[in-house]
């Protein structure tokens, strides 16, 4: 078994991760941080049934390594970055969702999972068919240069444009490197009713190729966030995207 600590229990996609990891036989939910409803049942937050692990403020350092082998964080990019120091301290690997991270805040991470010789990663995006729409893209790019990416969420999400049409136009221009040069155009639209959506329409001569996107649930999330607990202590160091836990 798997003992995983959530951060952000309570939190929306925190009670998915919740419900996720209860549902998972190979996993156990050990500790589930967060600042709001605490003393509640992570179990019944997340309309499960009760699990017996109460939300809880961060223990400190010594108390998060005893508990958990692996952090699971969507939580603000104001606290995420601190929140992961303490668990690679602690020897916990930290799964990170959150985006909007500083570069300074990645870097610090990327050090620290190094120094500690445990595995990190920050994905924008847990969807799998997101990261088969930034390969399809990416390889788009080399035949069809000409691109715009738009990216569409819910009016709660902090930042704009999101880390997914940030990291899919980041390899689409390494992959159009020698046809086009300058950042890829991108459109953000916020509105009530969506979750997280995102096309790249390409343009040639006489023809358009859109590659889309759509997650209609946050469940959509699950499948991957549970295959990097399971895969993230098999690294050392932090890993950016989640292609590479998709391989063997």
């Amino acid at each position: 078994m798997i003992r995983v600590a959530v951060s952000g229990a309570a939190g929306r996609m925190g009670r998915e991760v919740v419900r996720a990891v209860l549902e998972a036989p190979d996993l156990e939910l050990t500790a589930a941080l967060d600042t709001a409803q605490i003393g509640q049942d992570a179990g019944l937050t997340a309309g499960m049934p009760a699990c017996g692990v109460p939300i809880s403020p961060w223990p400190d350092t010594a108390a998060l390594g005893a508990t958990a082998e692996v952090l699971v964080d969507f939580t603000t990019p104001a606290s995420v970055a601190d929140n992961a120091l303490r668990a690679l301290e602690a020897g916990v690997a930290p799964v990170i969702g959150t985006t909007g991270l500083a570069h300074a805040d990645v870097e610090r991470i990327a050090d620290a999972a190094r120094r500690h010789g445990v595995g990190a990663l920050i994905a924008p995006n847990f969807a799998i068919g997101a990261v088969l729409m930034m390969r399809f893209a990416e390889t788009a790019a080399r035949f069809m240069p000409d691109v715009e990416i738009i990216e569409l969420h819910h009016p709660a999400k902090l930042d704009a444009p999101s880390g997914t049409a940030k990291l899919t136009a980041a390899r689409i221009e390494s992959a159009r490197a020698e046809q086009r040069t300058g950042e890829v155009p991108i459109h953000s639209v916020r509105l009530p009713g969506l979750v997280a959506h995102q096309e790249v329409i390409f343009g040639d001569l006489g023809q358009t190729l859109s590659i889309r996107h759509d997650s209609l649930d946050r469940r959509s999330f699950m499948p991957g966030v549970l295959l990097a607990v399971r895969r993230v202590r098999t690294f050392q160091g932090l890993v950016v995207g989640l292609d590479a836990f998709l391989e063997g």
